[in-house]
C-alpha cells in the first residue's frame, strides 16, 4: 500500500477546487497546472504549487501529455489526478503515467480502452448480460450497410460516434429519408472531435430518462454501487439539472440497475470510481446500456450529498491500494440531492457563451457551491463555460428542489451572461417538479423556459441605477419644484429595445412603456444595492453599472441594458467617459477643469434639482478633455457635462 504525499491535479476550474479541498483536508501537498489563460486562476491561488503547462489552447496545455508529466516530475508529485474532461478518459495517458512511475488516481489503461469504444463496450456488455438498446455495431460502416441495419431497428433510430462521448457525433433520425444527410455529418463531427469517424446505430427511446449508477471498485475485487443519479434534464444531450435518487424507480428496478452497473464495471477489470449510464423507457418499464464513463463525474456531489460519502477520498484510497471501506449492505440513501450547473452563457442568445471578467460573485450561504472562480477573475473563451455548481439536499425532492431555487436566487454574476434564471425556470415546471420531465424535454419546451420578460419594475431599476444621486433618505420630501420626467431609450442584452419614460419625484421613479407602468420608492443606494419599496413590499435589488450598461438582480431575475438614449459625441472618451446630466436642473458646482487627472468614483460635478443635489462621479481613470458648462447654468437632462479621455 502507498501513500500519495503530492498530488498534481491536470485539470482547471471548479473540479481542480474540489480536488485540492479533498487532498489538503488528508493533508496531500496540492500542485495546479496552469496554461497562460490561467495564470492567476482560482485553482492556481488554491493550490500549494503551480506549474506553467503551455499556452491557452487545450490542445497544447492540458491536453498535451508530455506537458503534464514533465510538470509533475518538476514538482515531484507522486500521483496525478485527472479530474473531468481533457485527458481524464485517456488510456495513453494512463499508461504514461504509470510508465513515469506515477499514480494514475483512475481506473487502469486497460478498462479505460475497453469502455472508450462505444462498439465494443456494447459487445462486452451483451457478453455479460447487461441489457443494451436494440442496435448496430459492426464493422461494415457502409452507408449501404448502416441504411440496411436502420431498416431493421426501425425508425426513429439513433446514429451515434463510436468513439468519444458528451453527445458529439449523435443524431436522432426519424425518417428513412433522413439517414443519409446524418450519417455524413455524424460521421465529420467524429472525426474531428475524436479522430475517428466510425459509427454505431441504436433504437431511439422517445420519452426516455437518462440514469447513470455510480459504481465503485478497488483493487481487491470489491465492487459496489452508490445509488443513481437521473440526469434527464439535458439539452443537446448536455445536463443541465441532476438529482439522486431518481423520481421514477421503484426499489426493484434501482436494485437492477445497480447490479447491472457491478457487472459492467466488473467485466471490463475496473478499478476506482466509474458511472454506467443507462436509458430508462417508463413506457417499458425497461433499461438499457448507454456507455461508461471511466471518470468522476460533473454530477458526483448530489450522490455525496445522500450518502455522505466523499468519492475524491475514495479515489484517493483506492489509488493507494486500500480497500472499499463500505459494503452494499452499509449503503444507504438519505433524503434527495439536485445540482444545478452555472454556466456563462445566454440562454436568449442560444445559449452563446460568455468570457470576460466577473465583476460580481456571489453565491448562496448554508448551500453546497463548488465553483471555479472568484469575484475579478476571467472566464475565458478557450475552455467550458460552466463557473459553479449549486447543490442542495432536502429530506424531499420537493424540499431539495425550493431550496435550489432559494439558493440560484440567492447567487448573483455580473460582467458575463449566465443561465441563473433559465435554472430557477427549469426547477419551477410544473412538468419537473412531478418528476415527468424526459431527455426531450428541454428541447421541446425551450421558447417558454428561455423566455425574457423586461418588467416595468426592472426599467425603474435601471433608471435608479442611471441616476447619479444615492437617494439618501434624509432628502426625501425635497421635491417643491414638482417630479423631474425624462425618456429612457434602453437596449436588452437579447437585443430588444425598451422606450420608456422615467420620472422622479424625491425618491419615487415611475416609469411608463408601452402600456405598463411601474412605481417604486427607493430608500437608500450603494455600490451594488438598491433598496426600494414597490407595492407595499420592501425589496433589495443587486446592480452594476459600468458606463452606459446596468446590469440588475432583482426577485431571481437578471437583467442587462445599455442605455442608448443619447449616443457619445464624436471624439469623446466612449460613453463611460462622458459625464451627463441624470435630470434637468441646476449647476451647482464643478469641480475640475480641462486637463485635470480624475480618478474613477471622483466627484467632477453637482446638479441641483427638486432641491437635491446630485453628486455626479467620474466612471473611471482618466484626463479632462472637456468642460461644457459653468456653476449656475441650466441644463436639460442627458447634457454633456465633461468629457474624460484616457490617461496616456
Amino acid at each position: 500500500m502507498t501513500t500519495i504525499r503530492r498530488l498534481l491535479i491536470a485539470n482547471r476550474g471548479e473540479i481542480a477546487c474540489r480536488i485540492i479541498d479533498t487532498a489538503r483536508g488528508r493533508g496531500i501537498e496540492t500542485i495546479a497546472v496552469y496554461a497562460d489563460a490561467d495564470v492567476n486562476a482560482r485553482h492556481v491561488r488554491l493550490a500549494d504549487q503551480a506549474e506553467y503547462i503551455g499556452p491557452s489552447e487545450a490542445a497544447k496545455s492540458y491536453l498535451n501529455i508530455e506537458a503534464i508529466i514533465a510538470a509533475a516530475r518538476r514538482s515531484g508529485a507522486d500521483a496525478i489526478h485527472p479530474g473531468y474532461g481533457f485527458l481524464s478518459e485517456r488510456a495513453d495517458f494512463a499508461r504514461e503515467c504509470v510508465q513515469a512511475g506515477i499514480i494514475f488516481v483512475g481506473p487502469p489503461a486497460d478498462a479505460i480502452s475497453a469502455m472508450g469504444d462505444k462498439a465494443s463496450a456494447k459487445e462486452r456488455m451483451l457478453a455479460a448480460d447487461v441489457p443494451c438498446i436494440p442496435g448496430y455495431q459492426g464493422a461494415d460502416q457502409s452507408e449501404s450497410s448502416l441504411k440496411t441495419q436502420a431498416d431493421a431497428i426501425g425508425y426513429p433510430v439513433m446514429v451515434k460516434a463510436s468513439a468519444g462521448g458528451g453527445g458529439r457525433g449523435m443524431r436522432i433520425v426519424r425518417t428513412p429519408q433522413d439517414l443519409s444527410a446524418a450519417i455524413q455529418s455524424a460521421r465529420v463531427e467524429a472525426e474531428n472531435a475524436f479522430g475517428d469517424g466510425r459509427l454505431l446505430l441504436e433504437r431511439a427511446v422517445i420519452g426516455a430518462r437518462h440514469i447513470e449508477i455510480q459504481i465503485f471498485a478497488d483493487q481487491h475485487g470489491n465492487c459496489v454501487y452508490l445509488g443513481e443519479r437521473d440526469c434527464s434534464l439535458q439539452r443537446r444531450n448536455q445536463k443541465v439539472i441532476e438529482e439522486a435518487p431518481s423520481p421514477v424507480l421503484s426499489d426493484d428496478q434501482r436494485k437492477a440497475m445497480g447490479e447491472a452497473a457491478v457487472k459492467a464495471a466488473m467485466a471490463v477489470g475496473y478499478m476506482g470510481a466509474g458511472t454506467v449510464e443507462f436509458l430508462y423507457d417508463p413506457a417499458r418499464g425497461e433499461f438499457y446500456f448507454l456507455e461508461m464513463n471511466t471518470r468522476l463525474q460533473v454530477e458526483h456531489p448530489v450522490t455525496e450529498m445522500v450518502t455522505g460519502l466523499d468519492l475524491v477520498a475514495m479515489q484517493i484510497d483506492v489509488a493507494e491500494g486500500r480497500a472499499l471501506t463500505v459494503h452494499q449492505p452499509d449503503i444507504q440513501s438519505n433524503g434527495w440531492s439536485i445540482e444545478a450547473r452555472l454556466y456563462a452563457e445566454d440562454p436568449s442568445n442560444n445559449f452563446t457563451p460568455h468570457s470576460g471578467e466577473v465583476r460580481f460573485f456571489q453565491l448562496p450561504e448554508n448551500t453546497r457551491c463548488d465553483s471555479g472562480i472568484d469575484q475579478g477573475d476571467d472566464i475565458s473563451s478557450y475552455y467550458d463555460p460552466m463557473v459553479a455548481k449549486v447543490i442542495a439536499h432536502g429530506q424531499s425532492r420537493d424540499e431539495a428542489r425550493a431550496k435550489l431555487i432559494r439558493a440560484l436566487n440567492s447567487t448573483t454574476m455580473f460582467g458575463v451572461a449566465n443561465n441563473r434564471d433559465f435554472l430557477v425556470s427549469l426547477l419551477s415546471d410544473e412538468t419537473f417538479a412531478k418528476g415527468e420531465a424526459a431527455t426531450n424535454y428541454i428541447e421541446e419546451n425551450l421558447d417558454r423556459l428561455g423566455a425574457r420578460s423586461h418588467h416595468p419594475l426592472a426599467i425603474a431599476l435601471v433608471g435608479a441605477a442611471l441616476l447619479d444621486t444615492d437617494f439618501s433618505a434624509e432628502l426625501s420630501g425635497w421635491n417643491s419644484r414638482g417630479s423631474a420626467g425624462f425618456p429612457l431609450l434602453l437596449r436588452s442584452i437579447d437585443g430588444v429595445t425598451v422606450n420608456a419614460n422615467l420620472s422622479l419625484c424625491g425618491q419615487e421613479i415611475t416609469v411608463a412603456c408601452a402600456d405598463n407602468e411601474a412605481k417604486i420608492t427607493v430608500t437608500s443606494k450603494g455600490d451594488n444595492q438598491i433598496h426600494f419599496v414597490a407595492d407595499g413590499r420592501k425589496v433589495i435589488a443587486k446592480y452594476f453599472r459600468d458606463g452606459n450598461v446596468v446590469e440588475l438582480d432583482v426577485e431571481g431575475h437578471w437583467h442587462r441594458f445599455s442605455d442608448i438614449t443619447l449616443a457619445p459625441a464624436s471624439g469623446a472618451a466612449g460613453g463611460d467617459g462622458v459625464v451627463k446630466a441624470p435630470m434637468a436642473g441646476m449647476v451647482a458646482n464643478v469641480s475640475v477643469n480641462v486637463g485635470d487627472t480624475v480618478s474613477k468614483g471622483q466627484v467632477v460635478a453637482t446638479i441641483e434639482a427638486m432641491k437635491m443635489e446630485h453628486q455626479l462621479k467620474a466612471a473611471r481613470d482618466g484626463i479632462v478633455l472637456e468642460v461644457n458648462v459653468k456653476s449656475g447654468d441650466q441644463v436639460a437632462i442627458r447634457t454633456k457635462l465633461v468629457v474624460l479621455k484616457t490617461e496616456e
